[in-house]
């Protein structure tokens, strides 16, 4: 990880496609590739396993889940070798992300006995449980020392772009994630509006948080489809939002 120093970085269970996405970035370091090519291949992963899961491929859908955790880490990393960071593709990967998610339980529920309001309710817990990973996360990167401070704690103002990309690229995607995110950051800024004033935080706890990435999030759906138990992913993400408040709880109580 390498957006934290040292002394903060902590065991990420939602990070194990980073090895992959490390091996393809110094794949790609050199090629025409950039880290928006990068974004748009993880994009075409999770829309072959959409495909898959319509047509009942569940293994196989599992596979393109999980490939693109793998490919979601190398857009970053690739950003980084090639020393050109840029607020398009920090927008255009979140973006991607929350359509796809929307995608997934679309396809889970017309493939499941779900309703459409029950997985629209997943919909929204996942992306709950999303944003206060990231928030906490985020909230660590830019208190460490030398950490990546691209993505900021409360983003409220169009960044200005960065050498290499448009501002009117950066303006308008930044415009679609305040639109697709704004509602989710509010709700978790109200749960722990304190939370940004903390130092830093236990590498135990940042563990903890870290069973709400997106990464571990796709993994369980990928490991409950290869089991043929897609009518289990609506209720599970439900209930699994709990842990929400228990995870604000120990913040509050035992992190000062």
């Amino acid at each position: 990880m390498s957006k934290l120093a040292t002394q903060d970085k902590f065991f990420d269970l939602s990070d194990y496609g980073r090895s992959f996405g490390t091996f393809l970035a110094n794949s790609l370091k050199n090629t025409r590739f950039t880290p928006i090519h990068v974004t748009l291949l993880f994009g075409l992963s999770g829309l072959i396993a959409i495909y898959c899961m319509l047509n009942q491929y569940y293994i196989a859908a599992a596979f393109f889940i999980i490939l693109k955790s793998g490919i979601d880490a190398a857009d970053g990393e690739l950003a980084r070798l090639k020393n050109t960071p840029s607020y398009s593709g920090r927008y255009l990967d979140s973006v991607f992300d929350i359509i796809l998610n929307f995608m997934f339980f679309m396809t889970i529920c017309y493939m499941s006995n779900s309703t459409i309001w029950y997985a629209s309710l997943a919909f929204i817990c996942i992306q709950l449980q999303g944003t206060l990973y990231n928030y906490y996360y985020v909230i660590l990167r830019n208190k460490s020392v030398g950490g990546d401070t691209t993505s900021k704690i409360f983003e409220y103002k169009t960044p200005k772009a960065l050498p290499g990309e448009s501002q009117k690229s950066v303006t308008i995607l930044f415009g679609i994630y305040t639109v697709v995110y704004g509602l989710f950051d509010k709700i978790i800024h109200l749960l722990d509006p304190n939370a940004y004033k903390i130092k830093t935080f236990p590498n135990w706890f940042m563990t903890l948080v870290s069973l709400y990435g997106l990464g571990f999030q796709l993994l369980i759906i990928a490991i409950l489809l290869t089991f043929n138990g897609i009518e289990f992913i609506v209720p599970f993400f439900i209930l699994y939002s709990v842990f929400i408040l228990v995870l604000i709880g120990i913040r509050k109580t035992v992190i000062h």
